[in-house]
């Protein structure tokens, strides 16, 4: 009990809000909240959300997933692991519209390639 008065009486911090975030001084205040995010290149980020959205695809949260490789193509527009899966999780949600332009941009990006292929067979089942 001793120990606890003791302490007591150190002057421990006590619990203070957080400072307020710094607003940008760019933007008035009412357009802070809309500011769009600058989606430079950058792969390392890309596969984070691809490895994210799989994590969503195989729990069945299609939704999450399809937002996650929205932002991996974001991030790398070139990726085409990316476009596919995103036409997956389109098509699985019934959006053949979503699915159809996933699956378009990975047959420009990879022609040849086996998931152009697929993705062929993917585009031929939603007409």
């Amino acid at each position: 009990m001793a120990l606890l008065v003791v302490l007591l009486g150190l002057g421990w911090p006590a619990q203070t809000a957080p400072p307020a975030p710094k607003q940008d001084q760019n933007i008035p205040e009412e357009d802070a909240a809309v500011k769009p995010k600058d989606y430079t290149f950058n792969p390392l980020q890309a596969v984070h959300e691809l490895k994210a959205g799989d994590y969503y695809f195989h729990r069945g949260k299609l939704p999450a997933a399809a937002a996650r490789y929205t932002e991996a193509t974001r991030w790398n527009p070139q990726n085409a692991e990316a476009w596919f899966k995103l036409g997956l999780a389109e098509e699985k949600q019934d959006d053949a519209k979503q699915a159809r332009m996933a699956y378009e941009k990975l047959i420009s990006l990879e022609p040849n390639s086996k998931r152009a292929s697929e993705a062929r067979k993917h585009l031929e089942q939603l007409h």
